[in-house]
């Protein structure tokens, strides 16, 4: 169980607790004089406590304003019943506070009283649907008089203040414990994706014409997927223009002469007056020159318009077809991409281009999102460096079943080199990128947050190595690490404050 404790003087403090403490204008004044307690946070293995509390003195009501978090999902305590057991050093009869149901969801605020001083230890018993748990606080002080109180020193207000209530209405917030694990060495390197090799296609006009305007409105748009073979635009070639008519007129007379050499080959083969090579041969002519007039798909009762289809199944990524515009032989009218998996391209630097074989693996984010993708393979090395860049391009395959992953991202990657490292590792969630470096934010106590410029080793599965930046056990923040970033830019006291 790990916990912090800081006793801090007292403003904020006062003025959060004092409305809980009492109920009379009189009693509230005589608890803003009181002098200023401080608060604890302790985590169990599935209960965080954020505890405040006024400084205890002997025949005094003692104020706690006791915040229960369920870590299961970060929820507040919503119901259930907590007793406070305060046990003195010294022996003697423990003082004992119930509260059968929280004042607030989250919030208890038990105000049990001291008949002396001394030191007490605290065992804070939760029994709530919930949540089972016994948290233990030590070291308690209860004091004779306010004038026994010592003095404490200012508080620091360095920290980012994200109050309770704010964390348990924030959808997502969670954090984690910074733990020691070994994670793949690795260093950083940036990439582009690009299509993977027979994945993108450009179709382009075989013939000069006009686009059919009939066929256009079922023309797919970019973005939208389609098959393979699906019809994509029609086009009739000109009237008058012998570019179109001869390419058929080509592919059929290729064909035929395709088909008459076949047939000739198979007669002298039956006779044995030529090598079976001929045939074969003649067979693979009349092949090619069946595909050819088939990819022009022109149907004779067609009146000599021309189908164009996808030849990939994918998304189309570009149209630039005008209805009824004239089209040049060869040209672009569609580029079509499958994007479930693409290609990385990453700019590896000379110095570290050894580091990397057939293999190694990638990690890539792109720009500041925190979801980490695994390359599936190698695709190639590069053996040139560029003169310019001083880089070795390395090719990953990267799957993109859901395809998140646009075509032409910049991505920051992760290349591990197969050699393990050990040191302080936290979730790959809790690092952001601002201003181009790595950041987290660390939970210092319940309400109190500190940002943390960090120095990255290797990423695998989830986890980063941070070499710098963040001790072992520090409490990271895994779950709407943003929310806190915006927190700190703000100046303004949260308009909800307390709920004590």
């Amino acid at each position: 169980m790990k916990h912090t404790r800081d006793f801090a003087c007292g403003a904020l403090l006062l003025a959060a607790l004092a409305p809980a403490a009492c109920g009379s204008t009189d009693s509230q004044a005589e608890t803003a004089e009181a002098p200023a307690g401080g608060s604890i946070t302790l985590w169990t293995d599935s209960t965080e406590l954020f505890m405040e509390h006024l400084a205890l003195i002997v025949e005094k009501p003692a104020t706690f304003a006791v915040h229960l978090t369920d870590l299961t999902d970060f929820a507040p305590l919503r119901s259930g019943r907590i007793t406070l057991r305060f046990t003195p050093r010294d022996g003697g009869e423990a003082i004992i506070a119930v509260q059968d149901t929280p004042r607030a969801p989250g919030i208890y605020g038990p105000a049990p009283a001291f008949r002396r001083p001394g030191i007490y230890d605290l065992a804070i018993e939760v029994e709530s649907p919930q949540a089972h748990d016994v948290i233990h606080v030590g070291d308690l002080h209860v004091y004779a008089s306010a004038v026994d109180v010592p003095m404490e020193e200012a508080a620091d207000d360095s920290g980012i203040s994200f109050l309770k209530e704010q964390q348990w209405k924030t959808p997502g917030f969670r954090t984690q414990f910074a733990g020691h694990g070994s994670v793949s060495e690795s260093f950083q390197a940036t990439g582009e994706v690009i299509p993977a090799a027979g994945r993108y296609a450009i179709v382009a006009a075989p013939i000069a014409g006009l686009v059919e305007t009939s066929g256009i409105a079922q023309s797919p748009a970019p973005g939208q997927r389609v098959g393979r073979g699906e019809a994509l635009a029609v086009i009739t070639p000109t009237l008058g223009d012998a570019s179109g008519g001869s390419v058929f007129a080509a592919a059929r007379r290729e064909l035929r002469e395709a088909e008459a050499e076949y047939a000739r080959a198979r007669r002298l083969l039956d006779v044995e007056a030529i090598p079976r090579r001929r045939l074969h041969e003649a067979e693979i002519r009349l092949d090619a020159a069946r595909e050819a007039l088939a990819g022009l798909d022109q149907d004779p009762a067609s009146g000599g318009r021309l189908t164009l289809r996808s030849p990939i199944g994918g998304v189309i990524a570009t149209r630039d077809i005008v209805p009824g515009a004239r089209v040049e032989s060869g040209q672009s009218l569609f580029s079509v991409v499958d994007p479930s998996v693409v290609w990385l391209v990453v700019n590896v630097p000379v110095a570290q281009s050894p580091l990397v074989g057939a293999t190694s693996s990638a990690s890539l984010r792109l720009g500041n999102l925190s979801r980490v993708y695994e390359s599936r393979r190698v695709v190639s090395v590069g053996s040139v460096v560029d003169a310019i860049s001083r880089t070795v391009p390395v090719i990953y395959e990267v799957t993109n079943a859901d395809g998140t992953i646009r075509i032409g991202a910049v991505a920051t990657v992760s290349i591990h080199t197969g050699q393990p490292v050990e040191g302080v590792v936290v979730p790959s969630t809790a690092i952001l990128e601002e201003d181009g470096r790595p950041i987290a934010y660390v939970q210092l106590e319940g309400e109190t947050f500190e940002r943390r410029e960090l120095q990255l080793g290797g990423q695998q599965g989830g986890l980063t190595l941070v070499l710098a930046g963040i001790r072992e056990g520090e409490c990271v923040v895994t779950g709407a690490a943003y929310q806190i970033r915006l927190a700190s830019l703000s100046t303004a006291v949260p308009a909800h404050g307390h709920e004590h």
